[in-house]
């Protein structure tokens, strides 16, 4: 694993008993220079390049402890492992408050020291390595998942399984990245034909997965319930790869039960975010309560109703729970939402929708060094990652837990980076959407799309008799013949959302549970 380039400083006072050592590290390719002091140790820093130091605590002169605040100063780049034989807590203490590597305790053995170098040397090619190995191993075990999936369940564990291999090939620089791109395409593909087979049956049928309009009376009621004060987050464009990266920061303060549920089609706020707070489908929302639908056509904002969406469902189930719905879009309304929680915390339900992610996505869309920031599924999940941290979503998680509330969190639908131009003629009127068109007389080829040539059959209302739905499937996004070239250009690989794909339709619903 090593070369000839890791070279080892090596600084002890006692280094002639250290010679045993010092010959197994260069059986094992390394070079290694001794020194038996500290202040020597600075001179051959200042004189050659080091990979790696090995530092004794208790060596005459300037102390072990006193020669890592200057390595510290001048070379912080370059990892200590500081051995020695004190075992004081108050020494530890010191030397981990100064950044070091690692710390061992004499008498050492050379597979311990060989253990610890490679760990700080090459962990990430290791890590690489193996990752690569084991997914090679995996790979016609998820392609045989993929081929033989015959229930959303299946497709979940599918969906579970790419992700977990995303995320740790993601870690390295790994070579198996693009082969499982390829193995995600070709899940989607399927995945697609899946949906077009049974959606309707889901629709219409008593036997489908929990969907979009079951949400709060299958997963906020019963907490609601049971006397438990619940806040129900819904992140927009929030996918599973996406709450992965910020689970960890969430654990710190909640016990997790996590689970996917299927969004509803289109994967849109208009449609999907709506059914959750009506707890209806499209067609019934706009039957029922046609002064809180708009109509793709209109200028009106397409969620602006959905405050009086979630009353209409507490009365439709004669509940007479309290609640309070907020928007945040930045982080200064998170801020004053999480000081206005110790005034409201006798309010049973919070209904809370973060819109940080859908920002992302559409400036990811409009501005350039978004596009930058966000070249591609790991840099995007990067930055939902330091968001959460650095913003007061992470304080309003925190203070959710400290007044001991049970937080259902959840999205209306993902997001997919889309590549592949399909074209698609339609009128004026017909909706500037990349996943999904609505309009009538729409011109494409069939074979690309799933259509719908009877909305209502869907749930869904249609602006007109003659109106269709069509929705892009795997990487494809709908473009104009019009100024093709530039549409194009413009739209691909941005993260888009209204069609069918894995990340767009099986989503997280976490439950979360205060560990205090």
């Amino acid at each position: 694993m090593s070369d000839m380039t890791d070279k080892i400083l090596w600084a002890d006072d006692e280094i002639d008993l250290l010679k045993p050592h010092i010959l197994f590290l260069k059986a094992k390719g390394y070079e290694v220079t001794t020194v038996s002091n500290g202040r020597d140790a600075l001179d051959a820093l200042e004189n050659e390049p080091y990979s790696l130091i090995l530092l004794d605590e208790n060596m005459p002169g300037i102390s072990g402890l006193e020669t890592l605040a200057l390595i510290n100063r001048s070379h912080p780049d370059i990892p200590v492992i500081m051995i020695t034989k004190s075992e004081e807590e108050n020494i530890m203490d010191q030397a981990i408050g100064n950044q070091i590597a690692d710390y061992l305790i004499k008498p050492v053995n050379p597979n311990q020291i060989l253990l610890s170098i490679k760990k700080n040397l090459h962990s990430r090619e290791i890590v690489a390595t193996r990752a690569s190995s084991e997914y090679q191993q995996d790979f016609m075990r998820i392609s045989s998942l993929i081929n033989t999936a015959a229930s959303i369940q299946d497709w979940m564990d599918v969906y579970r399984e790419l992700v977990r291999w995303e995320l740790k090939l993601a870690e390295t620089d790994n070579s198996m990245s693009e082969m499982l791109l390829m193995q995600k395409r070709d899940a989607n593909s399927n995945f697609c034909k899946f949906v077009k087979r049974n959606y309707e049956d889901w629709v219409t049928g008593s036997e489908h997965p929990l969907m979009s309009h079951e949400i709060f009376r299958q997963r906020v009621f019963p907490l609601l319930d049971k006397g438990e004060k619940t806040c129900f987050i819904l992140v927009d464009n929030f996918r599973l790869d996406q709450w992965k990266v910020v689970l960890p920061l969430v654990s710190e303060f909640f016990n997790v039960s996590e689970e996917l549920y299927t969004t509803i089609l289109p994967t849109s706020t208009q449609y999907a975010r709506n059914a959750i707070f009506a707890g209806l489908m499209p067609l019934q929302i706009a039957t029922m309560f046609p002064q809180y639908w708009v109509d793709e056509d209109e200028d009106e904002g397409l969620n602006i109703h959905e405050e009086k969406l979630v009353q209409t469902q507490l009365d439709r189930f004669r509940r007479k729970d309290r609640f309070q719905y907020t928007k945040l879009n930045d982080s200064s309304a998170g801020e004053k939402f999480v000081q206005s929680l110790s005034s409201s915390r006798d309010i049973p339900l919070q209904v809370l929708v973060l819109n940080f992610i859908d920002m992302l996505s559409h400036a990811r869309t409009e501005s350039k060094m978004i596009r930058e920031l966000a070249n591609s599924d790991a840099a995007y999940r990067s930055l939902t990652e330091s968001w959460f941290r650095h913003s007061s979503a992470i304080d309003i998680f925190r203070r959710l837990a400290e007044l001991g509330y049970k937080v259902i969190l959840t999205t209306d639908h993902g997001t997919i980076r889309v590549d592949n131009p399909v074209k698609v003629v339609g009128d004026k009127n017909t909706n500037t959407n990349l996943r999904y068109k609505v309009g009538k007389n729409l011109s494409y080829n069939p074979k690309q799309v799933y259509e719908m040539h009877d909305p209502k059959r869907f749930g869904l209302p249609a602006p007109n008799l003659s109106s269709s739905f069509i929705y892009a499937c795997n990487e494809d996004f709908f473009s104009y013949p019009n100024n093709y070239n530039y549409y194009v250009q413009y739209y691909t690989g941005t993260f888009q959302h209204g069609g069918i794909s894995l990340q767009e339709m099986l989503v997280p619903l976490v439950t979360l549970t205060p560990k205090q």
